[in-house]
């Protein structure tokens, strides 16, 4: 590892993050990645009581940890985006306010996760989050886009989840066909991104009076989520 990536790898995790990867991006079309070749996934955790405690409904601890790790996010990708700055080179960092709150059903042009994917941080799951093996898919993400000279990590390009159905199955939206995730497949030839919002907004305000459109059974029932709790796979 060189020294500006431990450099800028050690500042994100001393300053809160749970996973840092760096992948290389030039693959991705240049407008997507706004000329830059170099993306850097930070990952935040919610705590296991929060993601255990989502049962028949979304809880209002997982929506105020939602809030809370969306926010912790925006401060890491921004931190790490000036240090690279400060240092002579171009970052940007992938903030809400830059990329959108993700509560429309469109994608955004280069997804948090097809970062996390290229970074090597996990795959994209069935149930069209990211899922990691360290902590399944109880994490929250953001990115920051440089082109700073970073080590960068093996790109994971195949899906785990293999013959698995638990998180198509428990959908209470039926927005998982249950088709595996791979590169050459559009979000939307696995999940349905339609049938997620309108349960998770209907499931939010049941669950704690609604305001973020969130659910988390996918999140909960996942079972490298259950085995980061220690009773998983």
């Amino acid at each position: 590892m060189n020294d500006l990536t431990a450099l800028l790898k050690d500042e994100l995790l001393q300053h809160g993050a749970d996973m840092v990867g760096i992948g290389d991006l030039s693959e991705l079309p240049p407008d997507v990645r706004h000329d830059l070749t170099v993306g850097i996934s930070v990952a935040v955790k919610y705590p296991d009581i929060v993601i255990q405690g989502i049962g028949e409904f979304p809880t209002g601890a997982y929506n105020n940890w939602y809030i809370k790790l969306n926010e912790r996010l925006d401060m890491l990708v921004t931190l790490g985006a000036e240090k690279l700055q400060s240092l002579g080179y171009k970052a940007i960092a992938m903030t809400r306010a830059f990329v959108g709150n993700g509560e429309t059903e469109n994608n955004t042009a280069l997804p948090h996760k097809t970062v996390a994917t290229r970074a090597g941080i996990g795959w994209i799951g069935k149930s069209a989050l990211l899922v990691t093996e360290q902590y399944g898919s109880m994490i929250r993400l953001s990115s920051i886009l440089t082109d700073a000279p970073l080590d960068t990590a093996e790109p994971v390009n195949q899906s785990k989840c293999g013959d698995c159905m638990i998180c198509t199955v428990a959908c209470p939206a039926g927005a998982i066909s249950g088709r595996e995730w791979s590169t050459e497949l559009s979000r939307d030839g696995f999940f349905d991104p339609g049938k997620c919002r309108k349960t998770a907004k209907e499931r939010a305000f049941k669950g704690f009076g609604g305001g973020n459109t969130i659910c988390g059974k996918c999140i909960e029932i996942c079972p490298y989520t259950r085995q980061a709790w220690g009773n998983g796979l």
